[in-house]
């Protein structure tokens, strides 16, 4: 499963990268966005379904990093505020990456919502299913082995009559 996540993680980091990195060959490009929620409120301007579109591509471009870092750490148990802040912290950090990659390429540049909304798109991807694939797998793992799951067992078997000669 590790071995999985890691191997479509990277496939779908190449994926944003290509989307992301490829020059913009236009006449005018205007300034980068330094100031929070500017570009969000430009969007909002726009008729509700020009909106929802520009917003919705912000919030799902990251979106499936909040599913596949986790997958590719591996851990079923695992503390679940310290697995979300691990993957919002790595989802902040890949889209803070490719803003400053954007920047060098023409047509191309920083927007600080866009940094926003990719990582809030990856945060509210791994809530909505991280905890509940989780608590899955751990009822997984107990239902085939309660053992190994730390449950209490029922009452152990007596030990087998012997055989033989009596002392």
């Amino acid at each position: 499963m590790r071995a999985a996540g890691l191997l479509l993680t990277a496939a779908y980091l190449a994926f944003v990268g290509w989307m992301l990195l490829r020059p913009h060959y236009v006449t005018w490009v205007p300034a980068p966005n330094l100031r929070p929620f500017g570009t969000i409120r430009d969007d909002l301007g726009m008729s509700p379904g020009q909106a929802a579109r520009r917003l919705g591509e912000g919030l799902g471009l990251l979106a499936p990093l909040g599913v596949l870092l986790p997958l590719a750490g591996g851990r079923v148990r695992t503390s679940g505020f310290a697995s979300f802040a691990r993957t919002v912290f790595a989802a902040l950090m890949v889209s803070l990456f490719v803003e400053f990659l954007q920047t060098m390429v023409p047509g191309q540049l920083f927007d600080v919502d866009a940094l926003l909304l990719n990582t809030l798109g990856a945060a509210l991807a791994h809530l909505l299913v991280v905890p509940a694939a989780r608590r899955a797998l751990r009822r997984r793992a107990e239902a085939r082995d309660p053992a190994a799951a730390g449950l209490p067992q029922g009452p152990a078997a007596p030990p087998p009559a012997r055989v033989g000669l009596v002392p």
